[in-house]
């Protein structure tokens, strides 16, 4: 199937002069991670000498230098150099999955003047770490082309329910919080027609700076040390999900030092508390690990997909069954900081899923309960 890739563009413009910075990016954050100018430019397939010559002429157009070298001990980005990519990491991390979007209706769109026509799985899903392994090993299968549209957590049922995609990706909290995420979910299943596909469990928490200088280890830290938050945006589950904490623990969002700062995605979140705008978000376990940062556990997520059961039985989705239950996908989640892959590709009725997750929940809340009473 065809693919399209949208790669934002990011210019500096001086005296006349216009500058792109993608390559040099790269190089820097190389440099930032292996400390040597050396592996920058393998990893490049550059020259050391082009590479050199590449720095020192983004330092002269700046004025200000990117790097620093010390005998003996390497090269190290400048305060400068270091603020230049932790801008073009948060640039990708907000925009991504918005150029995914982008990318995925223009392919759409001129699928039906193109003479090979493969089946086409319509995904609508939350952005997830898992779900863009799925889709990468999907993309490797002939003849199936995967139309993934990332929405929120609330709008992929709906969108289900309205027919406008064939697999809807639902991710739904352990413990207390359980019950009332069942009970939005089940408004939108349909008990004869829809089927719950297990797909895998992911860590969410707090994520703060490595070492965690304000010794963060709950919500209500986020209050007494003052930390500089960054939030999810309105429309995103994990919004939902963390609201429902605050309220949990009686905390008033107003009490959260930036609860009105957002960005879009787990990633996004993380880049922005790693490139020290913020000491604290909240999000997935893989997320934070990607950005060097340190993690608090508060709870765990199952993430799941329904489909209909008509489309179920289809050779396409078939085969989507057989990439989820195969040893290159349980790999892949291997690798993703916090995910367990959850018997991927195992089918239950509505009602077996209700069973399991509200039995879970009464289990959850009557250990909560005892809890409460030996405090």
């Amino acid at each position: 199937m065809l693919q399209i890739e949208i790669e934002p563009v990011w210019r500096f413009h001086k005296e006349g002069s216009t500058q792109t910075v993608a390559v040099m990016l790269g190089v820097l954050n190389d440099i930032r991670t292996s400390g040597k100018l050396t592996s920058a430019a393998d990893h490049a397939g550059l020259s050391y000498r082009h590479v050199w010559n590449l720095v020192e002429q983004w330092s002269d157009f700046f004025g200000v230098p990117l790097v620093e070298t010390h005998r003996g001990k390497g090269t190290t980005l400048t305060a400068f150099g270091e603020k230049l990519v932790w801008a073009g990491q948060r640039m990708q991390a907000r925009l991504g999955p918005q150029l995914e979007n982008l990318a995925q209706e223009l392919a759409t769109e001129i699928k039906p003047f193109l003479h090979q026509r493969p089946s086409v799985i319509r995904v609508h899903a939350s952005h997830g770490f898992a779900v863009s392994k799925l889709r990468e090993l999907l993309d490797k299968e002939p003849g199936i082309g995967v139309d993934l549209r990332y929405v929120s957590n609330q709008n992929s049922l709906v969108s289900l329910a309205q027919g406008a995609c064939d697999l809807s990706g639902v991710h739904i909290p352990r413990g207390e919080l359980r019950a009332q995420s069942v009970k939005a979910c089940r408004d939108w299943l349909d008990p004869r027609e829809d089927r719950v596909i297990s797909f895998v469990t992911r860590e969410m928490g707090l994520m703060v700076k490595k070492g965690n200088p304000l010794k963060i280890g709950s919500l209500k830290d986020l209050v007494t040390t003052r930390a500089r938050f960054v939030n999810r945006d309105h429309d995103s589950g994990t919004r939902m999900l963390f609201d429902q904490l605050l309220a949990q623990h009686k905390i008033g969002e107003a009490k959260i030092n930036g609860a009105q700062q957002m960005e879009f995605t787990h990633a996004a979140v993380a880049a922005y508390v790693a490139s020290g705008m913020a000491d604290a978000a909240f999000g997935v376990e893989a997320a934070a690990r990607q950005f060097g940062l340190d993690f608090v556990r508060l709870l765990t997520e199952d993430y799941f997909f329904v489909c209909r059961r008509a489309f179920l039985d289809t050779e396409p989705m078939q085969r989507v069954l057989d990439v989820m239950k195969g040893d290159a996908f349980h790999d892949a989640v291997a690798q993703l900081p916090g995910y367990i892959a959850q018997q991927p590709g195992t089918v239950s009725t509505v009602k077996e899923f209700l069973d399991i997750v509200e039995g879970a929940a009464q289990s959850d809340g009557a250990a909560a309960k005892v809890r409460a009473r030996k405090t």
